[in-house]
């Protein structure tokens, strides 16, 4: 059984930052040796990939338009993902789901994912 779950979702005003935090264990899951992505779901809209960290913590980002606004970090030792988001907008209103992608490199396919956690931005 492998668990993914996050935390750090609220509500927020329009400018300011954030941080979601992941983790996730189980006897299937090396957290170390695995990928760690974040994906988010707008309000009538599919999910789609935001930005993911490899087992050698490179960065990849699923939206290029987040460069700048959106960070991405990982603690082994605390089998953590962190999601650091600035300036946030009205529209970064989602709900975030983290996701263990898969082993040692980023991809578009997830092994395993966490329940989600709400995140909504006012003006």
């Amino acid at each position: 059984l492998v668990q993914v779950e996050e935390s750090g979702g609220r509500l927020v005003q329009a400018g300011e930052s954030l941080t979601l935090n992941c983790t996730a264990s189980g006897r299937a899951l090396s957290f170390e040796d695995y990928a760690m992505g974040w994906f988010r779901q707008a309000p009538g809209k599919d999910r789609k990939g935001v930005l993911c960290i490899s087992s050698r913590s490179a960065i990849t980002y699923y939206d290029d338009s987040l460069k700048g606004r959106f960070t991405i970090s990982r603690e082994n030792a605390k089998n953590t993902v962190y999601l650091q988001m600035n300036s946030l907008q009205p529209e970064d209103t989602a709900i975030y789901y983290c996701a263990a992608v898969q082993p040692y490199h980023c991809g578009r396919d997830v092994d395993y994912w966490g329940r989600g956690t709400q995140v909504t931005v006012s003006s």
